[in-house]
């Protein structure tokens, strides 16, 4: 698969990509059909997935809202999978410097901080982060629901 170029590569060639939290939902539990381009190209090994540990937090803390333990269940996907997939295809990196764009979600800024730090692709549908599409471009960062 070839991937658009969007960004520094790293030093492997690898795209940088940051995934915030309802990707990632997509990715490992949904199947969503949008995010089946990113899981096969984090199965082939190019990209590189770039996380920090309150990301993996928030993921493990999501895993257990009531409204997603049912739909783990109804896909035959535990906690566990989805996590031991997170650590599997992500490469954890400290905490970003605050990055000077301010998002209305402080949930979302730990995605910013670190996308803005590493000029990185930016994956999300949540719309706090694509309203700032055009900031985060002139920060070296593309925010995209897809791939």
């Amino acid at each position: 698969m070839t991937m658009p170029a969007s960004g520094p590569q790293n030093d492997a060639g690898r795209q940088p990509v940051v995934i915030d939290t309802n990707i990632i939902l997509d990715i490992f539990v949904f199947a969503d059909a949008a995010a089946k381009p990113v899981r096969q190209a984090l199965e082939a090994g190019e990209l590189d997935w770039i996380a920090t540990r309150p990301m993996r937090d928030e993921l493990a803390r999501v895993l257990d809202y009531p409204q997603i333990v049912p739909r783990l269940k109804f896909y035959q996907i535990n906690a566990g999978d989805v996590l031991a997939s997170f650590d599997r295809h992500a490469r954890l990196l400290e905490v970003a410097i605050k990055a000077r764009l301010h998002c209305s979600d402080p949930d979302d800024q730990k995605f910013i901080d670190l996308a803005v730090a590493g000029k990185t692709l930016l994956l999300s549908k949540d719309r706090h982060v694509l309203s700032m599409s055009k900031r985060l471009l002139a920060h070296g960062v593309r925010a995209r629901a897809a791939m």
